[in-house]
């Protein structure tokens, strides 16, 4: 039997471990001014949009006479400004006026949208691409042209000037930006799940209410806080229609009466200022998943 001979027993020096190559040092450099570049750049884009939340927060809890000085940090904690703004006179109506106008708002937007932008991506009409260019074309009408015959409409016709309602009720009559982003996102879904259920004896409504919208979950939910978002900084609106019954204000409007009447204390004016965003960024904060799931996949397809 042949006997295996190692190298070392025959006398044969074993080949020589080939040398572990570094970078060359131009290029670890580089690597590193990278990295700092990008993580300074981050950084400073993170200091960009906290310091003025920061600046808030330090304000709202200062003292009146501290507030707008060059001391930026408070030397006494007022805790005690927050509960001033919740006794001000109006601002629990405001609360409840604007999470009424925005629920309704995006309740009624969603419900109304959903089967018209369900109908111009699945259904095959006569003049759809016309129907979609209308939608389209309803976006890029500035909402100032509809401001004085809708309030004329509203006043003279309708007698509910004074109230939220001439904001909430057109709402159940679809969006354009809604319902171009539900199509955008309805192109996505096969076909074959709807041929399916057809012939199962699904009729349309069913085919979208137990098929398609559990399909399209986060573009519902994308669009669900758009209009959210839209209706609780609406200032616009509830000046036109609710500006002369105080009753009526939002918090978005009625914070500016707010500062009206607090115009020296501006800690008080600050700590108001939280209280309204911090519904908004709690919101964004626990559904941001959905938000930007349904932003990244609508639009995917034209």
């Amino acid at each position: 039997m042949a006997q295996t001979v190692t190298a070392e027993a025959a006398g044969i020096a074993p080949p020589p471990l080939a040398p572990v190559r570094t970078p060359p040092r131009p290029q670890r450099r580089k690597r590193v001014l990278t990295w700092i570049g990008v993580h300074t750049l981050a950084v400073t884009a993170v200091l960009f949009f906290v310091l003025p939340f920061v600046f808030l927060f330090l304000t709202s809890v200062m003292g009146n006479k501290q507030a707008l000085t060059s001391d930026l940090w408070p030397t006494s904690w007022e805790w005690g400004n927050y509960s001033k703004v919740m006794k001000t006179p109006g601002f629990g109506t405001w609360w409840r006026n604007t999470l009424m106008y925005a629920g309704l708002g995006t309740l009624f937007t969603v419900v109304s949208s959903l089967p018209v932008a369900y109908a111009l991506a699945k259904f095959r009409f006569r003049f759809r691409g016309v129907a979609l260019m209308l939608v389209i074309s309803s976006m890029m009408l500035p909402p100032q042209v509809l401001v004085i015959p809708m309030y004329i409409f509203w006043a003279k016709q309708m007698n509910l000037t004074g109230t939220l309602w001439p904001l909430i009720i057109p709402m159940a009559f679809g969006d354009a930006f809604t319902i171009f982003l539900l199509r955008q996102f309805l192109l996505t879904v096969p076909t074959e799940y709807l041929d399916a259920a057809r012939v199962d004896g699904c009729g349309e409504l069913r085919i979208l209410v137990t098929v398609v919208v559990p399909m399209i979950r986060p573009a519902i939910a994308a669009v669900a806080l758009f209009q959210f978002f839209y209706c609780w900084n609406d200032y616009f609106g509830p000046q036109v229609y609710a500006s002369e019954n105080p009753g009526a204000w939002t918090l978005s409007y009625g914070l500016e009466s707010f500062k009206g009447a607090h115009q020296v204390n501006w800690n008080l004016m600050m700590a108001a200022t939280l209280l309204v965003m911090a519904p908004v960024i709690l919101v964004f904060f626990f559904a941001q998943k959905a938000f930007i799931e349904g932003v990244t996949l609508t639009g995917v397809k034209g």
